[in-house]
């Protein structure tokens, strides 16, 4: 009998492994063609072009721009033009539903009416101002968007690249195990191992071709949340670009926080919200004072049918200022009033809320990285070990001094370490991006 050790045994694998991928391949008349290869940052490139959330949030700033030109129309003149045709009973007046007792001519006029504001107080000035801050938090709105996207497609690319090493940890684990388990067989055969040892490592492959299935599936399912992160309709078809693992987190947190307060987006936004909300509680504040507009018009009258004992210019112009003081409407500029003030107080409390909100977040990451980083080497010990049993089990085994399950557990552990010692690694990874989005570093 020739028991080989482990590296041997595993170098073997991988040569039998691949020499049936390569007889596969060649036998195929028409080999399809490699997927494109996809790094990190061209699938941030991806998102950020092609992404709804990050698009919506584009739409929402414009809006918020468009806002400010609203706004700010107050300021400047309204101008209109009007075409005016009448038919009447010549001379009569009108005697009913309203005050006037004007006289009613056949005519056709035209004419433009100008109408300007000359101040409110300083109501739509404040009401500009609000728009603006309004519009500066949409855009920093839009940015947070693009970080929540840019976080996402972290995580679903190192979701990938885990589980496309699992799968091929998994492939070496059913060659190995089959490997043992057709040894065994001719063993047991020639009466040199029973039929007990042959049942263990059926199961041993029947486990293997478990995990591959499923670690197969978990690679379907990360393409299709890769797909979804960088804004396509369709899963993810790229073959992906390993990225080098990042420098391990800084001693403590604090450093962090103070990043996160100056940068996070969502912060800047609630502050900026907040100013706009207390410009607009004073706008509203401005409602009880006057306003004052002036008012200009000016046009001709071609045909008016007016006796001729009181003849009507053909042309007319006028110009008027006015001052609107208001003096009592139900309480329905204090109840304004009292709403706006209300709304600013409630963003203070939200971006209070926020703060702490992130404060604690740049903790967890922290701490969550620094967990991650640490069990790297852990896991790589693990797996060291793992390997060293497996070589004395094998070895063991193949001189009778012990049993198969000690054998196939040893296998088990070392298929555990590798997993383990891959999720470490793509943990971190994943964990480090987390923590730079909750330090506001993520771009």
């Amino acid at each position: 009998m020739i028991w080989f050790n482990s590296l041997r045994f595993r170098k073997y694998v991988r040569f039998v492994t691949l020499a049936a991928v390569g007889l596969r391949l060649g036998s195929a008349q028409t080999p399809a063609a490699a997927p494109p290869v996809l790094t990190l940052q061209q699938a941030e490139s991806l998102a950020i072009q092609n992404h709804p959330q990050i698009q919506a949030a584009q739409h929402e700033v414009n809006y918020a721009n468009q806002q400010i030109v609203e706004s700010r129309s107050a300021l400047y003149p309204l101008v209109n033009g009007d075409v005016t045709a009448s038919q009447a009973n010549n001379l009569a007046r009108i005697g009913a539903g309203d005050l006037t007792d004007s006289r009613l001519y056949d005519r056709i006029g035209q004419g433009v009416v100008a109408r300007q504001l000359i101040t409110d107080y300083g109501r739509t000035r404040n009401l500009v101002a609000s728009s603006r801050l309004e519009a500066q938090a949409a855009a920093q709105n839009s940015v947070a968007t693009r970080y929540d996207v840019l976080l996402q497609v972290n995580r679903a690319y190192f979701g990938v690249l885990n589980a496309q090493a699992v799968v091929k940890v998994a492939q070496e684990t059913v060659g190995a195990r089959q490997l043992l388990s057709d040894q065994v067989t001719e063993l047991a055969r020639n009466q040199l191992k029973s039929q007990l040892d042959v049942s263990f490592a059926e199961v041993n492959v029947s486990e293997a071709k478990l995990l591959l299935l499923r670690a197969q599936s978990a690679v379907q399912q990360g393409l299709a949340e890769l797909g979804r992160a960088i804004g396509s309709d369709q899963p993810a078809s790229y073959r992906l670009s390993d990225e080098p693992l990042p420098a391990g987190p800084p001693g403590g947190a604090e450093e962090l926080v103070a990043q996160a307060l100056d940068n996070r987006p969502e912060l800047a936004g609630l502050r900026l919200s907040r100013d706009a909300a207390y410009r607009f509680a004073e706008a509203e504040k401005d409602l009880s004072r006057p306003t004052v507009t002036a008012e200009a018009v000016a046009g001709l009258i071609p045909y008016i049918h007016t006796p001729a004992s009181a003849p009507i210019p053909i042309e007319y112009e006028g110009i008027a200022a006015n001052v609107s003081i208001p003096v009592f409407n139900g309480h329905l500029y204090s109840a304004r009033r009292e709403a706006a003030n209300e709304k600013a107080l409630e963003s203070d409390q939200r971006l209070r809320a926020e703060q702490q909100q992130i404060l604690r977040d740049v903790r967890v990451a922290w701490a969550d990285a620094n967990d991650a980083y640490q069990r790297m080497d852990v896991t790589a010990q693990f797996l060291r070990q793992a390997a060293l049993a497996l070589d004395l089990a094998q070895g063991r085994y193949g001189l009778g001094l012990s049993s198969i399950v000690e054998l196939t557990q040893a296998q088990l552990n070392l298929t555990e370490a590798e997993i383990e010692n891959l999720n470490a690694k793509y943990d971190y990874q994943t964990l480090y991006s987390a923590l730079q989005y909750a330090a506001g570093l993520l771009r």
